[in-house]
């Protein structure tokens, strides 16, 4: 296993440790997160196959949402790894990917509400 594949293993491992222990409020928060992340990432063209732009996107916004102290940070980081993975060029994608499966069927289907 190279590097980047274990950072985005324990990454990974991180991100569906906290959708588990999330009660239903935030796994619904974490789910719009992951919704408006699939939205956004839809907008940003692969370059070539590469998504890099499209995972920083991610990670800016779970920057944002971390430090606010926001459990919608996970749903952001869910895609932001999902998206490396789809590349399809690391070792072990395959594994991870049914990882990510896994964790987003754990996601409610969020219905977005009006603040």
């Amino acid at each position: 296993m190279n590097d980047e594949t274990e950072l985005l293993s324990k990454t990974l491992v991180f991100t569906l440790s906290v959708i588990i222990d999330s009660d239903a409020e935030k796994r619904r928060r974490i789910a719009l997160a992951y919704q408006e992340a699939e939205l956004l990432v839809a907008t940003i063209p692969l370059d070539n196959g590469d998504a890099r732009s499209r995972i920083k996107a991610c990670v800016k916004r779970f920057d944002h949402y971390k430090a606010a102290g926001d459990v919608a940070s996970a749903g952001w980081m869910l895609k932001a790894v999902e998206e490396r993975i789809s590349e399809r060029n690391l070792p072990g994608w395959r594994t991870l990917r049914e990882v990510v499966d896994q964790a987003t069927k754990l996601l409610p289907i969020a219905i977005p509400t009006r603040h």
